[in-house]
């Protein structure tokens, strides 16, 4: 890590960038060497970036001196998708209501889904995600949905990359995928069984914008509800019509952003 070889050619953003990215694999405060080799940048460097940070509040550093995310990036953050968030927001809670169950809503960012909104249910389901948390969009409920229903071009050039097999019975046989993919169109819902985390399932359907596809609303719930968990299809394609009614004025570039929703 020694020397500035590592760095000729970045800009400061990009090293800035570096460093915030390299929380985001940790859910526990890094100390400065860590994030020096997280960012792949040199320990001097980060020192002073890192200080910089912490005076503009983006990062925080603990009485032991390990740094984690600042609030005042948690309050930018939130302003993410908010007119998406603020208007789905009372139907998801509606779905868990209704259900009981874990009830979220995702979009398509790049090759993953981005969670914008999930209400936690009682039941202890494991959990691979939160709000503002990512997965690979194949081991998904919500992320097969948004699949299906994305233009053809976009569907090749997913399938043709190398997919990730967070369990053994996460499916990344492109052929077997495609057809599933065009089982889950025709039917209008997807479902997994232990695809991302073992005793868990999920089951989503889409959400429509002015004809588009603009994202993947759905429940999680226990391995043991698998055989049943299709009698909820009903309450979700009711809170889907009705997200999609009250965000149809607003534009889909506006809701999240068009690499998102495109």
């Amino acid at each position: 890590m020694a020397g500035g070889s590592r760095e000729s050619g970045r800009t400061v953003t990009s090293r800035v960038l570096a460093i915030l990215e390299a929380f985001e694999q940790s859910r526990t405060a890094l100390s400065l060497t860590q994030i020096s080799e997280g960012s792949g940048l040199p320990l001097s460097t980060t020192h002073r970036l890192v200080a910089e940070l912490t005076d503009w509040g983006f990062l925080s550093r603990g009485a032991n001196g390990r740094y984690q995310l600042g609030i005042r990036l948690w309050e930018l953050a939130q302003n993410a998708g908010r007119q998406l968030r603020e208007a789905a927001r009372p139907f998801v809670q509606d779905l868990f209501s209704l259900t009981g169950e874990t009830s979220q809503l995702a979009v398509r960012e790049g090759h993953e889904v981005l969670y914008i909104e999930r209400i936690y249910g009682t039941k202890r389901v494991p959990r691979a995600s939160r709000v503002g948390g990512r997965l690979p969009m194949h081991a998904t409920a919500v992320g097969k949905v948004i699949l299906a229903y994305e233009e053809e071009w976009v569907r090749t050039a997913y399938l043709n990359r190398q997919l990730e097999r967070p369990t053994a019975h996460t499916h990344i046989v492109p052929g077997r995928l495609a057809e599933e993919l065009d089982q889950i169109r025709e039917q209008g819902y997807a479902t997994t069984l232990e695809e991302v985390r073992l005793g868990s399932c999920s089951i989503a359907v889409p959400v429509f914008h002015t004809g588009r596809i603009g994202a993947g609303l759905g429940l999680v719930l226990l391995t043991s509800q698998a055989a049943t968990m299709t009698r909820h299809l009903p309450v979700l394609r009711g809170v889907s019509a009705h997200i999609e009614r009250a965000t149809a004025h607003i534009p889909l570039e506006s809701l999240l952003g068009s690499h998102a929703l495109r």
